[in-house]
This record gives C-alpha cells, structure tokens and sequence, in this order.
C-alpha cells in the first residue's frame, strides 16, 4: 500500500469535489527515490512545472515540493533506501462542471511505497514484449505531459494477464509507435538508435530525457522522430526506459525476436556512470 502525505501530514482522503478525480484534471510524478534521495529530481520538477503551465493551473515551487517529499520520507515506515514517491498535482475542489471557477487552490499529495524489484535476468536476458490492440489518441495540447487520465493506458494493459509479458508497445490512431504503457521505447539499427517522437501523443519520460541527453554527450546519434511499426520489427535491438527501471532490452514481441546489441551496453555503462545503478553488475 501507498503512505499518503499533505502539508505535512499523513493523509488517507481527499474532497469528493476535487476536480482530480470527477476530470482527470492534474498531473502526476513517480519519482525513484535511491538511498534516501530522489532520482532525476530536477527533471521531474521541471515537467511538473511546464505540465502546470500548459493546462492553466498554479505550479507550486521547487521548494514546496521538495519539502513535502522530504517530510514524507521522514515520515514513512517504507524502507527508504529504495522505494518509489508518487506526487500528485490536481486542479483542487470546485464546482460540478468542466469550467474552472479560478476561486479553488491547487491539492498537491505526496505518496511513498515500496519499490517493485525487477528480477536480474530480465536485464540480462530481455523481456517479452506485446503490441497492444489500445491506440492512442492524437492531442498535441497534451502530448508530453503525465496527466492524471491515464484510462488509455488502463486500457492497454488490461489487454494481457500473462504474467511473462513485461510490457505493451502502444501505437497511435495513425498506426506509428509511440511508446509503452508505462515507458518509452528505442529502436537500435546498427550503432544509430531511434525514438519515437513525442509531439502528437505519449508522455515524455524523464528517464528518456535523461537518456537522450547522455547519448547526445558522448557522440552517439539518436534520431527523434516518427515511427513506422515496420520499423519496430526491422530493428536490430529495442529497449524501454522508465524513472524506475532504466532500461531494460526487449528479447521478444509477437513473432519478432531481438539480441542486446553493443550499443545497448554502452549505453548502460553510461547510465551506471551517471548514477542510474539498475540491474546486475
């Protein structure tokens, strides 16, 4: 179960009337939290800010948030070495009706649990993959952004209860890759790798940030740009990527296989070097 935190305090409610839960109507964060510390906090700040912005809500400040991720580890029985924080943004309680009033202030919760531990020969080995039959719909207002209308991810990953399918790789109306469920995806052809682009639907993660800002520093090419599904199973390698698990290789999707490739190794020694310590040694 998750500990819930506001203001500093331990929290299990929230007003009937808030707009997060009748609408959808705010943004979320789940941030890795590593001996104590949040992972890639700055990241995760930022896109909560311009997510704010982009949907006409107050953003609250680096400090604020800070603080209540800090009490809330304080508080908490999880074991904090490793365990994952969920930061909640919602448009506050108002009125029935999709108009904002501008009269309600802003709900921010902060909740703490356990982090799920993903066995080591899935990072050695790879993972199964499935092409989810869930499309995802085009809205460039809110591509990019984590918002709290998650129901086409919901959608997509009921589609599977085989236990040994890790991850569903979702397309949108248009038929072009956008990205998993809950991660982002990259294709490796040769020593070039290649990422969907972001700029019609799909959150933009911040690992993926993270990833592309590592690659852009040491000299190799990354492409950002739309997809093809063809070129998903023409791929000489695929991996995800996510705040929690860094990245993980893809073995199998449908009747399409993939191998690690060198590129994939560089790229985790990388990650190790960067602080992103997932998976075996």
């Amino acid at each position: 179960m998750t500990e819930w935190y506001r203001d500093g305090r331990a929290c299990n409610t929230v007003s009937a009337d808030d707009r997060g839960v009748h609408y959808g109507d705010g943004l979320f964060e789940t941030v890795a939290i590593r001996d104590g510390a949040p992972r890639l906090w700055e990241y995760h700040v930022e896109r909560l800010q311009t997510g704010a912005a982009r949907l006409g809500l107050a953003s609250p400040g680096e400090t604020l948030l800070r603080s209540g991720l800090d009490t809330a580890l304080a508080q908490t029985p999880t074991d904090t070495r490793r365990c994952v924080a969920k930061i909640l943004l919602t448009a506050g309680p108002g009125p029935r009706g999709y108009r904002r009033t501008g009269e309600g202030s802003v709900t921010v919760l902060t909740g703490i649990s356990d982090a799920r531990r993903i066995p080591d020969a899935r990072y050695r080995d790879g993972i199964d993959l499935r092409l989810c039959n869930t499309r995802l719909a085009i809205q460039p207002q809110l591509a990019g952004m984590k918002t709290l209308n998650r129901l086409e991810q919901v959608l997509a990953r009921n589609e599977w209860s085989d236990g040994s399918v890790f991850e569903g790789i979702t397309l949108d109306t248009d038929g072009r890759v956008i990205c998993g469920t809950m991660s982002n995806v990259f294709l490796i052809s040769g020593q070039q790798l290649l990422t969907p682009a972001l700029t019609r639907c799909g959150v933009s993660g911040v690992m993926r940030r993270h990833l592309l800002t590592l690659l852009d520093n040491a000299g190799i090419d990354c492409q950002v740009r739309d997809v093809d599904v063809r070129e998903l199973w023409a791929a000489d390698g695929v991996f995800i990527s996510n705040s929690q698990i860094g990245i993980l290789p893809a073995r199998r999707c449908e009747r399409h296989t993939w191998q690690p490739q060198g590129v994939f190794h560089r790229l985790r020694t990388l990650l190790r070097n960067s602080g992103i310590d997932e998976g075996p040694a």
